[in-house]
């Protein structure tokens, strides 16, 4: 049999999770494998580069889901179905595509994202790409996915381990010499980097790992300038996994020290841009004629 493709994996991959509650992602396969009839030659088949075509889509699956809040993610490599998600096994869909995932808020979100960044919305239904534009929105849609991924597993370590990432991010920014300061729970500054050799500028620097509702707004700011005036500074950098308010952000464009504002989603983007809590699983090389070599010759 063909490998269904990972549209319409997502109603088996959703219904296996929801008589387990919560699954790991390789029981998943296993499970779905068999009651689909998938045999062992189909799901050992590979990409040219190695990678099982069966395992990829069914991560893809997951990926999707998860987006719309249908899955979420529990532990390493664990997912479990959320109320969302039950309630839509109990509408008893024919299948779940992108199409009908897009009546979720946080799915459109997560597609604009992907667009705003280059991925076109629909990249198996583009025409007017190129082949080298698809490759290059497809791997736009994979470091989006992955950027919010990396924020839900921030979100579920503890506030200490948020202020260390922070600090490890913003050395490979190319930031020299950063220092942990703070504990977790105070309202004085977390870190401090420096901007240049000898540590003559010196930026500090607040992480608050918050949830993806809970908003920043202009008194945790204020706090935070409070605190740089304490050290004598004025130079900033306030980090959340969540968002700023507009007042935040006012309040920061306006006061006399330099503050700057990292929200959840750029800390996802910095983080995949840096290989920041990521690997690389696959590289590609896209080659063009060389015309200079055949007047060389």
């Amino acid at each position: 049999m063909s490998l269904p493709d990972y549209q319409k994996l997502m109603l088996p991959v959703l219904t296996v999770v929801g008589a387990a509650g919560e699954a790991d992602v390789a029981g998943i396969r296993e499970k779905v494998a068999g009651e689909l009839g998938i045999s062992e030659a189909d799901r050992a088949l590979t990409h040219p580069r190695g990678t099982r075509i069966f395992d990829n889509r069914v991560h893809w699956a997951v990926t999707y889901l998860s987006q719309a809040k249908l899955l979420t993610r529990v532990g390493r490599g664990v997912v479990a179905i959320t109320d969302r998600g039950k309630v839509l096994l109990d509408e008893r869909p024919a299948t779940i595509d992108r199409k009908l995932l897009t009546r979720f808020e946080e799915f459109r979100g997560f597609m604009d994202r992907a667009r705003r960044k280059g991925a076109d919305p629909e990249p198996t239904t583009a025409t007017s790409e190129t082949p080298k534009d698809r490759v290059e929105s497809a791997i736009e849609e994979v470091n989006a996915a992955l950027a919010d991924d990396l924020l839900t597993r921030i979100r579920q370590r503890e506030p200490l381990f948020f202020e260390r990432l922070v600090l490890v991010l913003l050395k490979e920014m190319g930031y020299g010499a950063p220092e942990h300061l703070g504990r977790s729970g105070d309202e004085g500054v977390d870190g401090v980097i420096r901007q240049d050799a000898l540590g003559l500028d010196l930026i500090y620097v607040q992480a608050k790992r918050y949830a993806e509702n809970r908003t920043v707004g202009r008194p945790d700011i204020q706090a935070f300038v409070g605190a740089l005036q304490g050290q004598q500074a004025d130079r900033g950098v306030f980090i959340t996994t969540s968002r700023f308010s507009n007042e935040a952000r006012q309040f920061a464009r306006h006061v006399a020290a330099r503050v700057v504002l990292i929200d959840g989603l750029q800390l996802g983007d910095l983080l995949v841009t840096h290989n920041v809590g990521v690997q690389t699983e696959a590289s590609f090389q896209l080659k063009r004629l060389d015309e200079d070599f055949f007047e060389s010759l």
